[in-house]
């Protein structure tokens, strides 16, 4: 539990909670927007194909409402099936957007790595090796320079 507990501090204090602010007040328009466009974009297409009025408004009746003349007793047992439908749309285009940037996010590092891999490998190469021959030279000269 003690580790638990260090391990969230470190996560919680040592990382950058600006960024996390920032990603989670984005991630929310994002959802907003995402929304919209199942609802005002993708939804009436749905609607064309189902035939009812609205994708949200696609019911499947369980049990009928108790009914007293014009007071309801019991009311209706309804599954918002659109409701649920809209929702699982949302949570698909979110997560393929998620994945995609994703995607470009470890594409672009598996580019930089290499790269860097290239440059280190490119000053291997340029450096000299210290052989036993660099290193007396070296020395004689920093004695020779001494002697002057």
């Amino acid at each position: 539990m003690k580790k638990f507990i260090q391990d969230f501090k470190d996560f919680a204090f040592k990382g950058n909670i600006l960024d996390m602010a920032i990603g989670v007040i984005i991630g929310g328009a994002f959802g907003k927007i995402v929304t919209s466009l199942v609802e005002n974009i993708i939804s009436p297409f749905i609607t064309l194909l189902t035939g009812a009025a609205q994708l949200s408004e696609f019911t499947i009746k369980l049990k009928d409402a108790v009914m007293n003349g014009e007071e309801v007793v019991t009311e209706a047992v309804v599954l918002n099936i659109g409701a649920f439908l809209q929702s699982i749309i949302d949570f698909l285009i979110i997560a393929l957007c998620i994945f995609l940037i994703l995607r470009a996010i470890m594409a672009a590092k598996t580019k930089f790595e290499a790269l860097k891999k290239k440059e280190e490998a490119a000053e291997e190469e340029a450096e000299p090796e210290d052989t036993e021959l660099s290193v007396l030279q070296e020395i004689k000269a920093l004695l020779e320079k001494q002697n002057k």
